[in-house]
């Protein structure tokens, strides 16, 4: 029988999914979405919604259902190679390649370096990230007890943070909405869904929703069903968090194009919100937010691609891989953050849509009975689109192919262009493993877990 999970520990580890989703871009992002959508923002942020918040959920609750420990055993229900392969190449992304990297670039820029020289540009940064990933890598080390660190203590000093800015906004607003911009006078909606892409939470997803299951086995739950029940309680509260705080930084930066002008990025429209309300004082408050909400992110990053490694290779200890990790992140947070985001948006380009079909399949496993080609057609198809999308956002655009996918693909001048093969995909997996007349791919391990 399984021991029962008290509802603090579940808040606590709501708490803790909160923080690690939440860096310092999902602070950017609705503030920019509110000031170009100006009139429209309550539509536009309800798109935003479904793709930062409702995909991280789903994400998580997929991996609580399907089972699954991991997400290499999970992508392997396409094939062995695949799970491994695709499994390497998100966890480099979200990790050390990429995010990791962001999260001090990121909290230097914002937090960091508007209260130093001009002078002090280059040094200051390679200072910062020594001490920034110095932190990281302590925490990381201490991984058994994330839940305490992060949902007990770093989680509520953010919010407190945040909650003191928005308190501030709604009480005061700085102005009157204003009209939208010319992107979001029509199908804000849809615009806020393209969004809501920006967060890349829907990867991080996979990775995250493994801590979570570690931590309510840790406290007792075994069976299937008690680690479904118990990480979607957690995943609620961490939803429902972020749904609260992007809707409200949306309204801040709505309400400040009056009197801040319209800006060129949500870090400068939270600054000037940060400003306007507490002078001096607020760019104290935004640099303790960034450095907070970065932070926790970061540790999670390491945490998690340290575990997974250690899995991966064996002969290498996960305090190796961290101190690995942290240092690699702290020389490829040296390049920039500019530079760090025109690399990766090509990769994330081209696996997001893998991670989205994948977490949908999972939920639909039990309805096409696990056949392994419902996976391999949906996912073959769902690639070929995004491996051209991702060429088109590096730049190499293949006019044949993108006018062919342009005039047979639905929603393909926006993106989602994967979306009709993914289930055409799905559609001929399925009539192929009827043709065969093959024992469909659930095994005992599909049905049950540990």
């Amino acid at each position: 029988m399984d021991n029962k999970i008290s509802n603090s520990y579940i808040i606590a580890v709501g708490f803790m999914l909160f923080a690690l989703f939440f860096g310092a871009g999902n602070l950017i992002f609705p503030a920019m979405l509110g000031q170009t959508a100006g009139s429209n923002i309550w539509e536009a942020n309800a798109g935003f919604i479904a793709t930062g918040v409702g995909l991280p959920l789903l994400g998580v609750i997929a991996l609580g259902i399907s089972g699954k420990s991991d997400l290499q055993s999970l992508a392997s229900r396409v094939s062995p190679s695949f799970g491994v392969i695709f499994t390497v190449v998100l966890y480099l992304s979200i990790g050390p390649l990429f995010a990791i990297p962001r999260t001090g670039t990121v909290s230097y820029e914002i937090g960091i370096r508007p209260f130093l020289p001009e002078s002090m540009g280059t040094i200051g940064l390679i200072i910062f990230t020594i001490l920034f990933f110095g932190i990281t890598a302590y925490f990381s080390l201490k991984s058994s007890k994330i839940v305490d660190i992060v949902g007990k203590y770093l989680t509520p000093l953010l919010l407190i943070f945040i909650m003191i800015l928005i308190g501030a906004a709604f009480i005061n607003p700085i102005g009157e909405i204003q009209a939208p911009t010319e992107k979001y006078i029509t199908d804000a909606f849809f615009k806020g869904f393209q969004e809501g892409y920006l967060t890349m939470d829907a990867l991080a997803a996979f990775v995250f929703g493994i801590i979570v299951i570690d931590a309510v086995r840790a406290k007792g739950a075994k069976t299937k069903k008690a680690i479904m029940i118990a990480v979607t309680k957690a995943g609620l509260i961490a939803a429902a968090l972020l749904a609260i705080i992007y809707t409200s930084l949306s309204f801040i930066g709505a309400s400040s194009v009056q009197g801040l002008g319209l800006l060129d990025n949500g870090g400068s429209v939270l600054s000037g919100a940060s400003n306007h309300y507490f002078g001096s004082f607020g760019g104290i408050l935004l640099s303790l937010i960034v450095l907070a909400a970065c932070l926790t992110t970061s540790i999670g990053l390491i945490t998690s691609c340290a575990a997974y490694f250690t899995k991966l290779m064996p002969n290498v200890s996960y305090n190796k891989f961290v101190l690995i990790f942290s240092v690699f992140s702290a020389g490829i947070a040296n390049f920039g953050l500019s530079q760090l985001i025109s690399i990766s948006v090509p990769v994330l380009t081209a696996i997001y849509p893998l991670a989205i079909v994948l977490m949908f399949l999972t939920f639909l496993h039990p309805f096409f009975k696990g056949r392994k080609e419902v996976y391999q057609f949906s996912m073959l198809l769902t690639f070929i689109v995004g491996f051209f999308d991702g060429l088109n956002a590096a730049g190499v655009k293949i006019e044949a192919v993108n006018s062919f996918f342009s005039s047979v693909l639905p929603l393909h001048s926006v993106g989602l262009g994967w979306i009709f093969p993914a289930i055409i995909g799905a559609i001929l997996g399925i009539i192929i493993a009827l043709f065969k007349r093959g024992t469909p791919e659930e095994n005992s391990q599909e049905k049950q877990i540990v």
